[in-house]
């Protein structure tokens, strides 16, 4: 197969189309080469800031990656003020942010071979670090000169693009990598899922926490009976950080030089480039983003659905502040009813959880003790409750158990995702938060927005997942697709 960048252009998605069919290297299988003692080549999509960050999680740098320079316009001008108890969060967003394990030396799970983004200002101080990968700023271009050469595609570009690119680099044969949400919609999110399935290659969504101890030992303490049946769980988020709310676009301006906007566009409708819609602050507008659950759900919402075994919910509800069809709200309350299920074996009985966002935490337990702050995700049990924060971070029982002895360790721990993700790639094997895991997460994350979407029927939507429908309000069920620009329309397969 070649995926040209001149096809795409000339015929868009009807260049990949019909590939029911085909050769070796389309379907996954052109890794066999691979000695498990080789490094796999990795390029990465994106990495101006988040994708920045998990390549260090890969490979350090060979220079030292210092400050971005202009830090204001480059991200957008705009953070949240104080609100609700947030700080504003220009210090997390001025610099070349390093995630997890990265700054530990040295961390040399690949060989970065090649680095893309669409702003090789914004991006330039990654790209910098890495003299040797090769420089791209369209990733098709990338994947055409580099097809033969990498093993892996590492995507952190914002929400909306997240389909397209990842689509492009499975039907080449390559391993993906993509941060969370795996996609904007939910019909997006079983394209890829049913695509990875299609192809064989190694799929992992950037959810950090997936791979943590606390993640594993929630799973296992709850699975154990520490807290008895759950019934309720209780979650929130001090996100978003970034202008949502009822706001007005800002007025087009002129486009720099050194970004490419169409490319930066993909997917979403033609509109008029601000610096306040694009690096960072694309998350709060409906075009690009997926709100504050698109940024920290998966990193609350996994521990709960893998300790529960939660499938989809039946029904959903939500209540937010003002929006408009720009922006999302700045705060949200979700309900979601998940009912009773069998799980390796057990019984469990019906699950109600709660999300709350923009910086609203749930009510405190009065079993709380004074001096102890509440964690992002709180379990109700029949025999107890247990928190943690987010990623599945430190879980700990309300009221505290000194001296408590844990269940048997029984889960398996792979790696951080970044180096499972790796492995797997020469293993041969499915990575632990591959697609078929995330996709579960990811849709339950997403129908939050077709709730808050369709809030102003007044109406709890019943949720039919087996055929991705609401079921008592069929006018809310535009919002698992989307309209995609002419030319960046996914591929079929």
């Amino acid at each position: 197969m070649n995926v040209t960048r001149r096809n795409f252009l000339k015929t868009g998605a009807a260049a990949i189309a019909g590939f029911t069919i085909a050769p070796n290297i389309i379907l996954g299988k052109s890794h066999g080469h691979m000695a498990p003692s080789d490094l796999p080549n990795i390029a990465a999509v994106g990495i101006g800031s988040q994708g920045g960050g998990d390549i260090q999680n890969i490979a350090d740098p060979d220079e030292k990656i210092g400050r971005r320079p202009n830090p204001n316009r480059q991200y957008g001008g705009w953070v949240s003020p104080n609100f609700a108890g947030l700080a504003p969060a220009r210090a997390m967003v001025e610099q070349g942010v390093q995630m997890g394990d990265a700054g530990k030396q040295p961390i040399h799970h690949a060989n970065m071979y090649a680095l893309c983004d669409v702003d090789l200002d914004y991006a330039g101080h990654i790209m910098a670090g890495y003299p040797k990968a090769k420089k791209y700023q369209d990733f098709r271009k990338m994947l055409d000169d580099c097809g033969k050469e990498i093993d892996g595609v590492l995507i952190g570009t914002p929400d909306h693009t997240h389909a397209i690119i990842a689509a492009y680099a499975m039907l080449a044969g390559k391993a993906v990598f993509v941060e969370k949400p795996m996609a904007k919609t939910i019909e997006e999110v079983r394209y890829l899922r049913d695509l990875a399935k299609k192809t064989g290659v190694v799929t992992q969504m950037g959810n950090q926490g997936h791979n943590i101890e606390g993640t594993y030992q929630t799973v296992e303490w709850i699975r154990s009976g520490a807290i008895g049946d759950v019934t309720e769980v209780h979650m929130w988020s001090d996100r978003p950080v970034w202008r949502q709310g009822d706001y007005k676009r800002p007025e087009g301006e002129a486009i720099p030089k050194n970004l490419d906007y169409d490319l930066w566009l993909g997917p979403a409708p033609l509109k008029p480039y601000n610096h306040d819609t694009t690096h960072f602050a694309w998350r709060g507008l409906w075009d690009y983003g997926t709100g504050a659950m698109g940024d920290m759900g998966a990193h609350t919402f996994d521990a709960p659905i893998w300790a529960l075994g939660l499938g989809m919910p039946d029904t959903i509800q939500a209540t937010t502040t003002p929006f408009n069809d720009e922006y999302l709200p700045i705060t949200e309350f979700c309900q979601y009813h998940f009912p009773a299920r069998t799980v390796d074996g057990k019984k469990m009985p019906e699950v109600t959880v709660y999300w709350t966002d923009g910086g609203i935490k749930m009510s405190r337990p009065k079993e709380l003790e004074p001096n102890r702050q509440l964690a992002e995700c709180l379990y109700i049990g029949t025999k107890g409750m247990m928190m943690h924060g987010t990623h599945g971070a430190s879980p700990e029982f309300i009221p505290a158990r000194p001296g408590w002895k844990e269940p048997a360790k029984t889960l398996p721990r792979p790696k951080n995702i970044y180096v499972d993700w790796v492995e797997a790639i020469k293993e041969k094997r499915q990575a632990a938060n591959n697609f078929d895991v995330a996709a579960k997460l990811t849709e339950i994350m997403l129908l939050t927005n077709i709730a808050v979407l369709s809030q102003k029927r007044n109406i709890t939507l019943q949720y039919d997942a087996n055929k991705m429908q609401i079921t008592n309000l069929p006018e809310a069920n535009q919002f698992f697709r989307r309209e995609y620009r002419h030319g960046w329309e996914l591929p079929k397969f």
